[in-house]
């Protein structure tokens, strides 16, 4: 019914839709509970500051980073930066963000071994997004109008380099989940939030959580998506 559109409604459009979907989540409950202040009037900043010191990492920094939710754990740097909507705001939805990033922090601290691969992944992942799909697709034309072998075997490489994308992916699964777990605890642990704010983090967290499943699934998808084209052409 659909032709060559097929696999392509199949394999693509499900996968971006719930990432849409997560995404408007995510935008719908942050808007929500950033309009919920906390019992302990703390900012973001203050709530991540605290949480730092609390669990003794005395050395990592909180700085303010510009944008909308770009707030991020930086390893490298051991500073913990957060977006100027969650470091000055007092809500419930900025405390959880934020000890949601410090919850990477202690990651860092610890060892974590999911977190300790994914950052070995980074600059291997970078070169597969980047070159990943040129490869693939310059491949795919070289075969098509010159009928090169070569080009099999560079769409292949291509598909190859894509795929480190996916299984980076599927490594940021259990380091967001488990960032979220210890937030969750530790926000209560330490008196930061009384367990009926809790709600609002619980809908915040778990909203973000949802868009890291379906960036997987995008990823995933796109490389069955490719690889049904590739061997199926040679088919």
């Amino acid at each position: 019914m659909f032709g060559n559109f097929g696999p392509y409604l199949l394999f693509v459009v499900p996968p971006l839709l719930l990432g849409m979907w997560a995404q408007w989540r995510v935008k719908r409950n942050f808007e929500k509970y950033s309009k919920v202040g906390t019992a302990a009037g703390m900012s973001g900043a203050q709530v991540a500051r605290r949480m730092l010191d609390a669990e003794g990492l005395y050395d990592v920094k909180v700085e303010r980073v510009a944008g909308n939710l770009t707030d991020h754990y930086d390893p490298r740097g051991k500073v913990l930066r957060l977006s100027e909507a969650t470091h000055d705001s007092v809500s419930v939805a900025a405390a959880g963000i934020a000890a949601h990033e410090m919850g990477h922090a202690l990651q860092d601290a610890k060892g974590y071994g999911p977190l300790v691969l994914r950052s070995t992944l980074v600059p291997t992942v970078n070169i597969g997004q980047r070159w990943g799909t040129w490869m693939f697709m310059g491949g795919l034309l070289l075969t098509s109008f010159l009928g090169s072998q070569l080009g099999i075997y560079i769409a292949v490489a291509g598909l190859a380099l894509y795929t480190l994308v996916a299984v980076f992916a599927l490594v940021t699964l259990p380091v967001e989940f488990d960032a979220t777990r210890r937030a969750k605890a530790l926000l209560t642990e330490h008196g930061i939030l009384f367990k009926d704010e809790m709600d609002g983090v619980h809908a915040v967290l778990n909203a973000a959580a949802l868009t890291y499943v379906a960036s997987a699934i995008q990823a995933i998808m796109q490389v069955a998506y490719w690889a049904f084209i590739l061997f199926g052409r040679r088919r």
